[in-house]
């Protein structure tokens, strides 16, 4: 893996890189790279093999700057798209976490003259009625002024699972964990803070656009983005595959189930 940095229209972009081949792009979530670790996990070392993977940190997270005045989820994916072309890839897969999902199928709506395959893996964005994405501010504030066990238990399995232990331990952590931490949720909050919470009023309807093969992966234990968020996407998005849920995860089902989250999406984007 390698770390560097490049400009786009005066901006820095922090940038992960490994492997060679037809590129990958992936755009991460809360509980991922960028925003928890800042190096590639085990999952993102499958995808990598026989891939040139590059993972673009979102605008203020982990060494990338902010948008500035820009406050929109279209304007991330017009800066997201600027990012594909300061790379020189005109045509790459795209995988996305969490928000970084809901950002890869805002660039899979508009441009999908460019993107080859669609991966979604727990993907925010869509308006599903009777199925509310959890509030992760609030659950973001310890209890007692120390314990995280509520925001674990959004983010993973349970609250005791080893990874969220390791990342959102209880008390004062590690101080660039916290950073990271911190600047995920400050980016999370210009589009989730207020109504609409985390997902667009147009972008369901605009899922048909998206006429490129696609597959929706989701952990059976989501308590953030529910079960009904993934199926949304699947009847919305044409060519998707039969909707992938993996037993015994939460909505960082990438990290507590490395090998079967990559497996399925190896199998898709080499197929």
């Amino acid at each position: 893996m390698s770390a560097r940095s490049i400009t786009v229209r005066g901006r820095e972009v922090a940038i992960l890189e490994a492997g060679a081949g037809a590129p990958l792009v992936y755009l991460h979530g809360f509980a991922d790279v960028h925003a928890a670790p800042d190096a590639f996990q085990p999952f993102h070392d499958r995808l990598a093999r026989g891939r040139r993977l590059l993972a673009p940190a979102l605008p203020g997270v982990n060494g990338s700057a902010e948008l500035g005045n820009a406050s929109t989820i279209e304007d991330v994916a017009f800066h997201m798209v600027e990012v594909m072309d300061a790379l020189g890839l005109e045509k790459f897969d795209l995988v996305g976490h969490c928000a970084g999902g809901w950002v890869a199928a805002e660039i899979a709506v508009r441009h999908p003259e460019r993107v080859r395959r669609l991966g979604l893996i727990a993907a925010s964005g869509l308006e599903v009625k009777g199925a509310l994405i959890g509030d992760v501010f609030m659950h973001a504030q310890p209890e007692r002024g120390v314990d995280y066990q509520s925001l674990r238990h959004m983010l993973f399995r349970s609250s005791d699972h080893p990874l969220a232990q390791h990342y959102y331990p209880n008390g004062r952590g590690d101080i660039d964990l916290e950073v990271r931490r911190y600047q995920m949720l400050r980016f999370g909050s210009f589009f989730g803070f207020r109504p609409p919470y985390f997902y667009s009023r147009t972008l369901r309807e605009r899922l048909y656009r998206a006429a490129m093969p696609a597959c929706v992966i989701w952990g059976a234990e989501d308590h953030m983005v529910p079960l009904d968020h993934a199926r949304a996407y699947e009847e919305g998005l044409g060519k998707a595959e039969t909707l992938h849920v993996v037993p015994g995860a939460g909505h960082a089902v990438q990290l507590e189930e490395p090998d079967a989250v990559a497996e399925i999406l190896t199998g898709f984007l080499g197929s």
